[in-house]
């Protein structure tokens, strides 16, 4: 079975079936020392190439016609690991293999499939793409599983609100649950209050489509329980205290909590990893109307504790809060959220190294592990108790918006800290979701982060 798509469009790979035409992938040392192919050797010093990281030189054959390219990988390869995406980018459209390259078969392949992604929903022409033959050496059924999870992921996020609110991110929940036979519960409108979600509610009661929390399950009961949870907030105006329109620019991406963990499931379910899967995703639309809720209100949470509103543009955490105590009902072992919380994250490290944040130091070293193992970039944050005072209030248990800015993304992660009690291990992940620009393996949009790391390490605790 072929992984889930979200968006139907054609593998950026070819099989070995017809002529495929070569790229030679060289260093600066391979030209100076003539160690490739005499004709392309000849050529790259006509046309004066130096082999700079990323530079394609395309190559003629001896009759005229294409007969292959030359790309330059830099005298340190390892320092751009996927840059071979440029390719996918570069080349004409054609069959293509890579006739040497000092690269792993895994990455060479993987880093082309990352740049190939093209999002076209609303293009009225599509361009032809050129397509790479996977290496014999790779993994190619886990290299297009990987590709699978961080399209769904890109796709998800870059679809605009008017096609990917409340109602569509749910549609797109359920497909995948199909695909992969998982079970999927919804609870919307007002069964939030009955059943209990009331800060979900609160968030999204406001918008024209109903708030609601998706749940799906996936797995044998007896293994390692693994949930993950996603912030779904499909737009976010600021609320009441509403966001500046530059600042709304972006905001169809704050449900990218929910597109990575969605990602990272589908990585899961179609590796068949022995995992006995939770996935968790309140859904909001952060409105503004006569109902909605307000600066200075107080809302009494899932797990009983009360949250004063001191910024109705805080309420990632606040849907996040009924999600997280609702996944620590269950005895996890391990639970992982994921959401575009904090501005402060982005300061901290920018926008290409989400932090994450866990009490658990032995979680923290094989997450950093993992990061490093598959070239996916984290970077641990503290969950620094002394800033655990500023997420009180006065007159209610917490705040959702401590005063003063300093630490906001250590604050942010304090506050959801307070509603996982029961759970073996947590970990929570702010993300950006978002590539600001094009880099080899990944256009300008939408943007997974952490999720081939996760999905690293879940492989290697469900034995």
């Amino acid at each position: 079975m072929a992984p889930y798509q979200f968006i139907e469009r054609p593998s950026p790979f070819n099989t070995s079936t017809g002529k495929t035409l070569p790229i030679f992938a060289v260093t600066p040392a391979h030209i100076e020392t003539g160690s490739i192919d005499p004709i392309a050797l000849d050529w790259a010093k006509k046309a004066g190439f130096k082999a700079e990281s990323g530079a394609v030189l395309l190559i003629p054959s001896s009759d005229g016609h294409l007969g292959g390219a030359l790309f330059g990988l830099g005298a340190n390869p390892s320092e751009a690991p996927f840059l071979t995406g440029r390719l996918a980018r570069a080349l004409p459209a054609g069959k293509w293999h890579i006739e040497t390259a000092p690269l792993t078969a895994n990455r060479l392949a993987l880093g082309y499939g990352l740049g190939a992604y093209r999002f076209e929903r609303y293009k009225s022409a599509k361009a032809e793409a050129p397509t790479l033959l996977i290496p014999a050496d790779a993994d190619a059924t886990d290299i297009k599983r990987q590709l699978a999870g961080v399209f769904l992921a890109r796709d998800l996020i870059n679809t605009p609100t008017n096609d990917m609110g409340p109602e569509a991110l749910e549609a797109a929940f359920r497909a995948l649950a199909v695909h992969y036979k998982a079970d999927v519960s919804v609870i919307s409108g007002e069964a939030l209050l009955a059943q209990n979600f009331p800060l979900v509610h609160t968030v999204g009661r406001a918008s024209a489509e109903a708030p609601r929390l998706l749940e799906m399950r996936w797995g044998k009961k007896g293994h390692r329980r693994v949930t993950l949870v996603g912030k779904g907030v499909c737009f976010d105006t600021g609320g009441l205290d509403i966001k500046p329109a530059a600042s709304m620019l972006l905001m169809k991406k704050d449900m990218g909590g929910a597109a990575n963990v969605m990602g990272l499931a589908l990585m899961i379910m179609d590796a068949k990893l022995k995992v006995d899967l939770r996935v968790i995703v309140p859904v909001v639309e952060n409105s503004i109307s006569s109902n909605a809720f307000r600066p200075g209100d107080i809302y009494r949470s899932r797990k009983g504790l009360t949250v004063q509103i001191d910024n109705t543009d805080a309420e990632g955490r606040l849907i996040l809060a009924d999600a997280l105590a609702y996944a620590d009902e269950d005895q996890t072992d391990l639970i992982i959220d994921m959401a575009t919380l904090t501005g402060a994250a982005r300061v901290a490290l920018g926008p290409d190294l989400p932090p994450f944040f866990t009490d658990d130091r032995e979680l923290a070293d094989d997450l950093a592990d993992a990061s490093l193992s598959v070239d996916d970039p984290t970077w641990r944050l503290p969950l620094h108790m002394g800033y655990d005072k500023d997420v009180s209030a006065r007159i209610a248990d917490l705040t959702n918006a401590p005063a003063g800015g300093m630490a906001g993304a250590i604050t942010a992660a304090l506050f959801l800290k307070r509603f996982v009690t029961n759970a073996k291990r947590w970990v929570h992940f702010d993300i950006f979701g978002w590539a600001q620009a094009e880099r080899p393996h990944s256009p300008i949009g939408g943007e997974a982060q952490a999720i081939r790391a996760l999905y690293h390490h879940i492989g290697k605790i469900a034995k």
